[in-house]
C-alpha cells in the first residue's frame, strides 16, 4: 500500500503543503508597503541587509553540503547571492557597509535555524528551496519595482539577477526533479515539509521586525 506522499511527486506535495504560509509571507505588512511603492530606497536597503546575513548562513551550509551524498545535488554555484549582495550594499550604503549594518534579532534567529537544520541534507534543502526558488520567481516583482521606482537596474538590484542559471522555468523544473528523485523516506519528506514551514515563518518574523521600523522609511 502506498501513501499520498509516495503517489504524488514530492515537489508538488511540498508546494501545496506550504501555500498558506507562503501567501502569509508575501502579504506581510512590510512586503505590502514595499510592493505598494510606499517605502524609500533606504527602506528596501534594510531588507537587502537582512538578506546578506541570511544568505551567509545558507551559503556556508552549501559549502558544507558539497561532500554530502544527497545534499550535494542541491549545491549550485550559479545561485550564490553573497557576491551580488556585497555589490548591492556597496552601492546602496557605501564601501564601508559592513561596519554600518546590524542583523535584526529575527535575522539572527533565522540564520541560527539554518545552521542547525543544515546538519542533514533535508533540512538544508528546506531552507535552500524556500529562499532561492522564491527569489527566482516572485523576487522578480521586486526587481521590477526597484527599476521602476528607484531607477536602480544594476548594482543595488543584482540580488534579483539570475542570469547565470539560464532559463528560470527550466531551472525550476530541474530543481523539482531533484526533489522528486532524492532518496528520502516518507518520514524524511514529512520532516522537510515541516522545516520548510519553519523557514517561511522565519521569513515572516524578519518581515515583522522590518515593519516595526519602517515608518521612518515612508516615501513622501
Amino acid at each position: 500500500m502506498t501513501t499520498d506522499l509516495e503517489q504524488i511527486p514530492f515537489s508538488k506535495t511540498l508546494r501545496s503543503s506550504t501555500l498558506g504560509v507562503h501567501d502569509k509571507a508575501n502579504h506581510s505588512g512590510y512586503m505590502n508597503a514595499l510592493l505598494g511603492g510606499e517605502l524609500t530606497l533606504a527602506g528596501y536597503t534594510q531588507l537587502a541587509v537582512q538578506y546578506y546575513f541570511i544568505y551567509q548562513a545558507i551559503e556556508q551550509a552549501s559549502d558544507r553540503m558539497r561532500i554530502d551524498p544527497v545534499g550535494s545535488a542541491f549545491v549550485f554555484d550559479e545561485l550564490r547571492r553573497l557576491p551580488k549582495l556585497d555589490r548591492d550594499l556597496n552601492h546602496l550604503i557605501g564601501r564601508d557597509w559592513p561596519a554600518k549594518v546590524t542583523p535584526l534579532p529575527a535575522t539572527l534567529a533565522y540564520a541560527r535555524r539554518v545552521r542547525e537544520a543544515s546538519s542533514w541534507a533535508g533540512g538544508y534543502v528546506a531552507h535552500h528551496y524556500t529562499r532561492y526558488l522564491g527569489d527566482i520567481a516572485g523576487g522578480q516583482v521586486i526587481r521590477r519595482l526597484i527599476a521602476k521606482k528607484y531607477e536602480v537596474t544594476g548594482d543595488g538590484s543584482l540580488f534579483y539577477h539570475f542570469d547565470e542559471i539560464g532559463s528560470a522555468p527550466a531551472f525550476r523544473d530541474r530543481y523539482r526533479t531533484l526533489l522528486d528523485e532524492a532518496p528520502w523516506s516518507e518520514d524524511e519528506r514529512a520532516r522537510i515539509i515541516d522545516e520548510t514551514l519553519v523557514a517561511f515563518e522565519c521569513n515572516i518574523a524578519v518581515f515583522a521586525e522590518l515593519a516595526d521600523g519602517m515608518d521612518k522609511y515612508r516615501a513622501a
